[in-house]
């Protein structure tokens, strides 16, 4: 079995920054793409930012400039360094990766459980 799990959301001021980090770890061979998504109240869960396993990244176009994804592969763990936050970035933030368990096995995709941004203004 794999685990997800999210950690650093928290209450920042308008302008303010947070770090993101989530650790995947338990029957893992190899892990491909990670992510992070977020969904605010009455929203469907939107992109934030994904990156490779060889650290090519993508991000949606309101997060550009402001988040920055990073992962450690040795650590199984992918970062969302976020700088000026705004009101509008009050969400519950979800990491997925995509893991394969065994050479054998392919790839399936694992959420955490979310963490708590909230952004005051």
């Amino acid at each position: 079995q794999v685990q997800v799990v999210e950690s650093g959301g928290g209450l920042v001021q308008a302008g303010g920054s947070l770090r993101l980090s989530c650790a995947a770890s338990g029957s893992i061979f190899s892990i491909g793409d990670m992510g992070w998504y977020r969904q605010a109240p009455g929203k469907q869960r939107e992109l934030v930012a994904t990156i490779t396993s060889n650290s090519n990244t993508y991000y949606a176009d309101s997060r550009k400039g402001r988040f920055t994804i990073s992962r450690d592969n040795a650590k199984n763990t992918v970062y969302l360094q976020m700088n000026s936050l705004k009101p509008e970035d009050t969400a519950v933030y979800y990491c997925n990766a995509e893991v394969r368990s065994s050479m054998w096995s392919g790839r399936h995709d694992y959420w955490g459980q979310g963490t708590q941004v909230t952004v005051s203004s």
